[in-house]
C-alpha cells in the first residue's frame, strides 16, 4: 500500500464469532477460482509474527496493531 500514489480504500470489519458460526473449513466461490483458507492464530502469536517478519502484509499488520491498541487482544 502506498498512500501517496494510489486512491485505494480498504475497509476492515471486526466482529465477535464463535465455533458455531463457522459453517465450512474455508470459503470463496469455486466457480470464480477462489480458494480461501481460514487460519486462526492466537493474538500473541500473530503479534510475534509481525515482529519477526513472518507477517508483512500492510493491511494485516495495521489491523493487528489497531486491535492491540483498542484492547481487543
Amino acid at each position: 500500500m502506498s498512500p501517496g500514489s494510489v486512491t485505494e480504500r480498504v475497509h476492515f470489519y471486526v466482529a465477535a464469532y464463535g465455533p458455531s458460526d463457522r459453517v465450512s473449513p474455508g470459503g470463496g466461490l469455486p466457480e470464480e477460482g477462489e480458494e480461501i483458507e481460514v487460519l486462526e492464530i492466537p493474538a500473541s502469536d500473530a503479534l510475534a509474527m509481525v515482529a519477526d517478519g513472518r507477517i508483512v502484509d500492510g493491511k494485516t499488520v495495521l489491523l493487528l496493531q489497531w486491535a492491540a491498541l483498542a484492547g481487543l487482544l
